[in-house]
């Protein structure tokens, strides 16, 4: 029996490696391209699924190189993109060079709602908690307020037309005191000025004789 088992594991080296020459070793190396956008696509990983299932990756520029067999079937895959793959052809001359496009994928992950409360009592307590937002009339109300309007008043700056009307006030107050200082300086330098207060002096003095 045991010479019967030794006899077939040795029949079963021979194939393979009958089969391992029957498949000229090839230097299979290419490019990974983004089919959409020609960018290329770092780090994929290339699986031989005829040899072992034996994994290389690309590097950072998509680039990649290994050593296969003719006929070896090639899978390449990473995050975000869909499966490629091909056969070595055969009579490569021990060379094969290919530019792999890949095409993204979009996974939608099912939908997942996080709450806050870490059991349905804490969720009660915070239901009956909750104050309800103002609605539109009640916000309304406190924008004009009195206590919002002068907090407004203090921080807002002036627009154009309430300075322009304060700077009407404040040249028609000065100039109103200019033209009341004129006169009461050339009241006291005006001879009419002097003849007319005689004049009210002299009436008074007559009114008072009459009397």
């Amino acid at each position: 029996m045991k010479h019967l088992l030794s006899i077939l594991i040795f029949l079963f080296a021979l194939t393979g490696i009958s089969r391992g020459q029957d498949r000229p070793i090839v230097q299979f190396s290419g490019v990974i391209y983004n089919v959409d956008s020609n960018v290329v696509v770092p780090y994929v990983s290339v699986t031989n699924m005829t040899d072992k299932r034996k994994v290389v990756s690309a590097n950072h520029q998509g680039y990649f190189s290994f050593v296969a067999h003719e006929g070896d079937t090639i899978v390449f895959s990473a995050i975000g993109y869909r499966r490629e793959a091909l056969v070595i052809p055969r009579n490569t001359d021990k060379r094969y060079t290919v530019i792999i496009k890949m095409k993204a994928e979009a996974i939608n992950l099912p939908m997942v709602r996080v709450l806050p409360w870490a059991s349905l009592d804490d969720f009660n307590r915070a239901f009956m908690s909750m104050k309800f937002a103002d609605d539109d009339l009640e916000i309304a109300k406190k924008n004009v307020a009195r206590t919002s309007i002068l907090a407004m008043a203090k921080t807002l700056p002036r627009d154009a037309i309430e300075m322009n009307g304060l700077n009407f006030q404040n040249n028609h107050i000065a100039l109103s005191n200019k033209n009341m200082n004129m006169q009461g300086a050339n009241a006291l330098t005006n001879p009419f000025a002097w003849g007319a207060l005689i004049q009210q002096i002299m009436r008074g003095d007559k009114s008072r004789s009459n009397n």
